[in-house]
């Protein structure tokens, strides 16, 4: 006879084996409860906001921020540059070139003409009106320099020396020209090259398109649409050396359009119609090209040592390491708020808010830091060399 048999006839030595194996399995439990929780997988998310289709980045639109106070206002922004956050100048293209297809206004905004398939009118009806006016921090043209309206062919690009303390604006003038004006406007100081005269030497641009500055007052002009040279010139505008010429190899151009340093004195140049960013040391000496770009606008060197490039074929802002390893982007093209067509300038101000040159929809966009936005995606202040 058996006396080791237990409940419900089962055996003592089955019940001791059962009693074990859930004293395991618990010890088990608890143990895998107490072990730490694995990070979810999967990218970073870019805000913390359900859905959205990140349109404008870590940026919130100012929406209405542009206000010209001028009815029929159609004229495209070829550039930005802030000197402080209630006075930011901008460049106005004068009714030069609009987008393809569009309307054709009068200085009181009536329909003139239907445009071409083209983006120029004859030149003599040509439409020199608010080429250069400063807006304060509501947007609002609080200065409008139409007494140099007859000297300029059509401003590209604006920029304020950092080392001047006088803070000079000056334009490169897509008519052939680089000026330099007191900051108010007043006074043009310096003038270089010939309003219609074209060339390639010391005093003869064609069609130049953007300036950078080095601490000793030295600066490099991208020349630009036709040339296809850096040139660079003492701080009073004595012609020093060059480099570069025409074509699509290396160190060549087609349309240098905009121009940066880094902090080793490497000089990035958006090669526009080459479709490219090009990189040479401080003496113009070729180091390499990031190619299959769109069309390359704008391109800024931040503190932070990563380049920032406006691109207007693909109409978004892209952020590079300087190795050329591109590390985020955003916008949308389009002519809704917050939307772009031809992305052709822009600057930050000292408190971060961003200002766009929306060209082809005839405005400026302003934007400020979303309040959770990732800081890397943020465009970051112009590096500029110390000064010796």
């Amino acid at each position: 006879m058996n006396t080791n048999k237990g409940l419900h006839g089962l055996s003592l030595k089955t019940i001791m084996i059962a009693g074990f194996v859930a004293v395991g399995l618990g010890a088990c439990g608890q143990e895998e409860s107490a072990a730490p929780t694995a990070p979810a997988p999967g990218l970073k998310p870019l805000s913390m906001e359900k859905g959205g289709m990140d349109q404008t980045g870590p940026y919130e639109l100012v929406e209405g921020w542009f206000k010209p106070g001028i009815d029929g206002w159609d004229y495209p922004p070829t550039a930005v540059v802030v000197d402080n956050p209630d006075r930011i100048f901008v460049a106005f293209a004068g009714q030069h070139m609009t987008q393809p297809h569009s309307l054709m206004h009068t200085a009181d905004g009536k329909v003139m003409e239907d445009r071409s398939t083209t983006s120029e009118l004859p030149r003599e009806e040509k439409q020199q009106l608010h080429q250069i006016v400063v807006l304060n921090g509501n947007g609002e043209i609080i200065e409008d320099w139409s007494q140099w309206n007859d000297v300029f062919g059509m401003p590209h690009s604006l920029a304020i020396n950092p080392y001047d303390p006088e803070r000079h604006l000056w334009v490169v003038d897509t008519g052939h020209q680089v000026f330099k004006f007191t900051n108010d406007g007043k006074e043009m100081v310096m003038h270089l090259g010939e309003k219609g005269v074209t060339g390639w030497s010391e005093n003869r641009f064609n069609m130049p398109s953007s300036i950078a500055f080095l601490p000793d007052g030295t600066f490099l002009l991208a020349d630009g649409y036709v040339n296809g040279r850096i040139a660079r010139f003492a701080a009073d505008g004595t012609y020093m050396s060059e480099f570069g010429s025409k074509g699509s190899g290396p160190g060549q151009f087609d349309l240098v359009h905009a121009i940066t340093m880094d902090d080793q004195g490497r000089i990035y140049a958006a090669d526009r119609r080459n479709h490219r960013i090009q990189v040479f040391d401080k003496d113009g000496t070729f180091i390499e090209e990031w190619p299959n770009l769109g069309s390359p606008t704008k391109v800024r060197v931040t503190e932070d040592q990563k380049l920032w490039v406006t691109d207007a074929q693909y109409t978004r802002f892209a952020k590079y390491d300087l190795d050329g390893h591109l590390l985020t982007y955003w916008g949308v093209k389009g002519d809704g708020a917050g939307e772009f067509d031809n992305l052709h300038s822009f600057d930050v101000d000292a408190n971060g808010n961003l200002y766009v040159g929306d060209a082809w929809n005839n405005r400026v966009q302003k934007f400020v830091p979303k309040a959770d936005a990732d800081p890397d995606r943020l465009i970051g202040q112009q590096y500029f060399l110390p000064s010796p």
